[in-house]
């Protein structure tokens, strides 16, 4: 049987203020299922601790003293190998939204979020899902669309078209499911499959169509037609 300490949800709080960073720990560390194993109040500080703690989560506010959190993402995923890293910051920038998603953070919150919603969000990102602070949802297919830009030709509008058809019709089935807003294991109910079975079928999916989140992945499918985007599950916005 797993041991209480072993089933905890190790996590890393990575802030420039100090304050907050003691609060937001004390906060987290209420939940039995938290344990907040080291903060760092700079990108470099972070990249050590994450190498040396090897966190489940790294909470990670953007605006960082020389190097911003976005920027420091890839280096950090390099210094703790499964780690999942959700974005907390003040900033509502649509580029640092894209930027975040593109670099690999599994979500972008918002520091107004109540404590209970992030406890919730640390759990579903666990859990393999992305998640999106409800006032970002709106600038999400903006970022998208910015992206995808004429003058960047491999992110042009015919580029996702392309990935699209390279899916087969399983990933097909469950890329429309990920953009309805449902986690593997209700992915796994809705066409009867394993659980282990979606979470390999969402990697080939998320290499397929060369994007790095499940979010990036929902937009795409909504852009071109796969749902309606009334029907996005609260991952995307309806028209």
């Amino acid at each position: 049987m797993m041991s209480a300490a072993a089933s905890k949800i190790r996590l890393l709080v990575v802030d420039d203020h100090t304050l907050f960073r003691r609060g937001l720990t004390a906060l987290l560390q209420r939940d039995p299922q938290f344990e907040v194993v080291g903060d760092a109040g700079d990108a470099g500080e972070a990249l050590r601790r994450a190498e040396a703690l090897r966190p489940d989560l790294i909470l990670l506010d953007n605006h960082l003293p020389g190097v911003n959190g976005v920027d420091a993402l890839p280096a950090l995923l390099e210094a703790a190998p499964g780690a999942r890293v959700l974005m907390l910051t003040v900033s509502e920038d649509e580029n640092d939204l894209a930027a975040a998603l593109r670099g690999g953070a599994c979500g972008y919150l918002l520091k107004t979020i109540e404590g209970d919603a992030l406890s919730v969000a640390i759990r579903r990102a666990m859990r393999g899902e992305s998640v999106i602070a409800d006032e970002m949802t709106g600038k999400l297919v903006a970022a998208y669309r910015g992206a995808a830009a004429p003058h960047n030709p491999a992110a042009s509008p015919a580029a996702p078209v392309s990935r699209l058809g390279a899916l087969s019709p399983r990933e097909h089935e469950i890329l429309r499911c990920i953009a309805l807003g449902q986690a593997n294991k209700e992915v796994g109910r809705t066409l009867g499959i394993a659980e282990t079975t979606v979470k390999i079928h969402v990697q080939h999916i998320l290499r397929k169509l060369d994007v790095s989140s499940r979010v990036h992945a929902a937009v795409i499918a909504v852009e071109h037609g796969l749902v309606d985007p009334a029907q996005s599950g609260g991952i995307l916005p309806s028209r």
